[in-house]
């Protein structure tokens, strides 16, 4: 079966994101995305920085005020 643009649009939002995860998780079985060793330690850092206490946390709903009018 062969879907057209017009026809994923025509999709509830839950049918087109349960397709978009369907084709991530092909394209990641396919492929081999790692991490380089460089955003292993940037992650490992913020981790850290996490745990010390050392970074602020936000929520969505402040995040989403701040960009949001």
């Amino acid at each position: 079966m062969e879907l057209s643009i017009n026809d994923i649009l025509h999709l509830s939002v839950k049918e087109r994101i349960s397709m978009v995860e369907a084709i991530w998780d092909s394209v990641v079985s396919e492929t081999d995305i790692s991490l380089t060793r460089a955003q292993k330690a940037e992650i490992d850092r913020r981790l850290e920085l996490y745990a010390t206490g050392e970074t602020q946390t936000y929520s969505w709903k402040e995040i989403k005020s701040s960009f949001l009018p």
